[in-house]
């Protein structure tokens, strides 16, 4: 896997043009670089749970989206093959933003890690981390 077979920024943003559930959530690609991208979703009542924290299913969303977009970026189409959740602290915010990377490319598959912070008031909180294996299509 080389940085040359993974997606362009353009490529990623017609895709999430197109995925329907993120595009239900609100995410938003950030910033792209091989191996690395950031995506945010703003907070809103319906995608928090009855304590009023975005809900952890909405954290777990960036975690994959966040690991399988920065592995596209360097191997192309993928899809998740398992992922991770620590969830360190309730999400409390305007907005969630995740930061991903990969850490390992082999030929078939990539290992990446996702940190996810709610911003309130402008200030980060780090509220879940998580890691993920992703796999070329």
């Amino acid at each position: 896997m080389n940085a040359t077979s993974g997606i362009s920024r353009e490529r990623l943003e017609q895709a999430l043009a197109h995925s329907t559930f993120a595009q239900l959530l609100g995410a938003e690609l950030l910033d792209f670089a091989p191996g690395r991208v950031s995506l945010q979703l703003h907070s809103r009542p319906d995608l928090c749970q009855h304590h009023g924290y975005l809900h952890g299913a909405v954290v777990g969303f960036m975690v994959d989206s966040g690991c399988a977009w920065a592995a596209a970026s360097l191997v192309g189409d993928v899809v998740t093959s398992e992922y991770k959740l620590n969830l360190l602290a309730p999400a409390i915010g305007d907005k969630l933003i995740c930061r991903s990377e990969v850490l390992k490319a082999g030929q078939r598959q990539a290992v990446c890690r996702a940190d996810v912070f709610a911003v309130r008031d402008g200030a980060e909180k780090l509220v879940a981390t998580g890691l993920a294996t992703i796999v070329r299509v």
